[in-house]
């Protein structure tokens, strides 16, 4: 009796367990529903169709495998609460004999307007390999945006060559973006978001073909991406073990696509949070504006007393009441004690000294040269080869940032900045540490990002109490320095703002994983003076605020006269906090020219540059700035001083700007 009693409460528990397993997960906003009839997922969100028929997919060798091609299926659901909030996790097992198992997860929060999603290969007896991993396939995506301008948004992977985002109508056949993209409806701002959230193993991609005018045909967003716009030659690398896991990707959908694209930064955040940096936004000063190589001693001496004499006392100063002045490359002739000297110089003008290094790249390429700082090791011994060949990209040889002679390296030259007294180091070519290679030293590193990432520990490691700017670079991952610059080298003229100004166009909300995005040095000679405004606009919206003219006491007059004049206008370097604004369009063929932000007193500042040879007339667009025209009080054109009729149109000379200061 008392057996058939054990049987029967047995029993009855494994029906209830089973009879919980729903084939969904449902949250206020969200659905996530398994279809077990073809393997595949339906997402709504607040009761409106996003995706249908969502897979997972990955490569065995050269063979694509589906979720589709497994025999069986289970699926649970169990609780969550982590960084992101709590929820649900909807994970559903795949099996078949001859394949590895294939764990599909969703991560659902209760109030956020997006979900995550990953895939994972087991196998118990032998290990499983893969360089492509998909959690997001979608054969048809459907109508998800209404008729009229919808974009999809090309985002790099890196800011070199100077690469640019875009905007793209859907008139492409193919498009490819890097980590993440946007398609959205200009008008509305709808949008839907997806990208990685985690950038541990993999380079990831969007891939997408077309559909029609207002609509994309597939979307596949995967790790395992590894082209000429990752700088790479060989294919990605794989990922080897008895469990190996795609990237984790968001799919969210928002009623305004900028948003959207700031919470994307956010979470990516939330898993890898920014580097910690409790000081203002760097104002500052860097050589490679215009001494570059020809800087000597007694040239940054005199700037630092210029800035001194001149501008920190007249408003050009961080918030924080500091100027950063940096060597940048050439500084090796300087002599320790010349650079001891700079320090000190630096330090009477209450200033901080920065300097600048390369830890990935080899500039001489010569393979049988001794390296630097690494006694017993030749330079061939240290770089990355593709198909066995050293990899260049820049002019300069990539190096394997896992090979011991590096860490000797980062020690021998955080070693000497130290000493010397450098608090700021603008890291440069950093991608270079990022490339696939054919073997890396450290064996258990498969991949570009796995040795990115472990150079980068190594060089917070050794250089991880100094400001950390990096300026040619991926975007991600992002934990390791303070600043990265949005955009490849930008210098005096309009074409620089507007290529600038692209970069924050599409990509402002990179600030979210880094403390500050950096708009290059702005450089003033040889350019008109609504140029000068722009180019300093363009920085003082973006977030580093570095000038870059020789102010040494051979440097032109013009050019300081013009500095003297247009670095120090107070209200328009109050505007620079370290926060970049965003656009207010997101259709500009190159870039936009419309930029807004408004501050926590409830402050609206709009930017709006004219790029072009035609002097231009413009209304301030006020709705699209979420104000309403009959509260505003006052609007102050920043650059002028002068106070503007509200509804006054903006006449915007050529290659100028208007930095506007709406109060309510």
């Amino acid at each position: 009796m008392k057996k058939t009693y054990l049987l029967f409460t047995l029993l009855a528990i494994l029906f209830l367990s089973s009879c919980g397993q729903s084939s969904s997960v449902k949250t206020d906003k969200w659905l996530v529903k398994y279809n077990e009839e073809d393997k595949s997922i339906r997402i709504e969100k607040n009761s409106k169709h996003l995706v249908e028929g969502l897979y997972a997919s990955f490569k065995l060798g050269d063979k694509l495998i589906t979720s589709k091609d497994y025999a069986k299926s289970a699926y649970k659901t169990n609780a969550v609460s982590d960084g992101f909030g709590q929820g649900s996790v909807f994970e559903i097992t795949y099996t078949s004999d001859s394949l590895p198992r294939l764990v599909q997860t969703f991560y659902v929060y209760n109030d956020k307007d997006y979900i995550l999603t990953d895939i994972q290969l087991e196998d118990a007896v032998k290990d499983v390999s893969s360089n492509y991993m998909a959690p997001v396939n979608i054969d048809r995506v459907g109508h998800l945006l209404p008729e009229g301008d919808n974009r999809a948004l090309f985002v790099p992977f890196d800011n070199d060559a100077w690469v640019r985002f875009q905007a793209h109508s859907f008139t492409f056949d193919k498009l490819r973006s890097y980590e993440v993209t946007t398609i959205y409806n200009n008008q509305t701002r709808n949008g839907l978001v997806i990208g990685s959230v985690e950038h541990d193993n993999w380079k990831t991609a969007v891939d997408m073909t077309k559909g029609d005018l207002n609509n994309i045909g597939s979307l596949v967003c995967y790790g395992g991406v590894a082209d000429s716009l990752t700088r790479d030659t060989n294919v990605h690398g794989s990922l080897t073990g008895k469990k190996i896991k795609s990237p984790k990707v968001m799919i969210g959908f928002f009623d305004d696509w900028r948003t959207g694209m700031d919470e994307y930064g956010k979470a990516n955040a939330i898993i890898a949070p920014c580097k910690e940096w409790n000081k203002a936004v760097p104002f500052g000063w860097n050589s490679w504006g215009a001494l570059q190589f020809n800087m000597r001693p007694n040239h940054v001496m005199e700037v630092s007393d210029y800035f001194k004499d001149k501008l920190q006392n007249n408003h050009f100063v961080s918030p924080d009441n500091l100027v950063y002045i940096g060597l940048d490359s050439g500084w090796n002739i300087f002599s320790e004690d010349e650079l001891k000297a700079f320090v000190q110089k630096c330090k009477a003008n209450g200033q901080i000294a920065g300097i600048y290094w390369t830890p990935f790249t080899d500039w001489g390429k010569n393979p049988e040269k001794d390296v630097e700082d690494a006694p017993g090791y030749k330079f061939k011994d240290i770089y990355i080869y593709a198909q066995g060949k050293p990899q260049e990209f820049d002019g300069a040889y990539a190096i394997d940032p896992t090979h011991p002679a590096i860490a000797q390296r980062m020690k021998v030259t955080s070693d000497l900045f130290r000493r010397c007294g450098f608090e700021y180091v603008k890291m440069d070519f950093m991608g270079h540490g990022a490339m696939e290679g054919d073997k890396w030293y450290r064996p258990e590193i498969r991949t570009g990002i796995q040795a990115y990432n472990y150079g980068m520990v190594l060089l917070n490691k050794y250089f991880g109490d100094m400001f950390l700017n990096l300026s040619i670079s991926p975007v991600f991952p992002a934990q390791y320095a303070q600043s990265r610059r949005i955009a490849c080298d930008a210098w005096n003229k309009i074409k620089d703002t507007e290529y600038t100004m692209n970069a924050v166009s599409y990509g402002w909300w990179i600030d979210n994983v880094y403390q500050f995005n950096d708009a290059d040095h702005v450089v003033l000679r040889d350019a008109t003076e609504g140029e000068n405004r722009a180019r300093i606009t363009s920085a003082v919206i973006t977030g580093l605020f570095i000038a870059g003219d020789d102010f040494s006491k051979t440097g032109d007059k013009g050019v300081k006269a013009r500095a003297e004049k247009y670095l120090t206008n107070a209200a328009v370097n109050a505007v620079a906090v370290g926060k970049s604004f965003r656009p207010v369009e997101g259709v500009g063929e190159k870039s936009e020219n419309q930029f807004v932000y408004t501050d926590k007193k409830g402050i609206t500042y709009l930017a709006v540059f004219n790029y072009t040879d035609n002097d231009n007339n413009s209304a301030i667009p006020y709705e699209r700035i979420g104000l309403d025209v009959n509260q505003v009080l006052k609007v102050t054109e920043l650059w002028s001083g002068l106070q503007l009729d509200k509804k006054a149109r903006l006449a915007i000379p050529s290659k100028d700007v208007k930095l506007l200061k709406i109060e309510k």
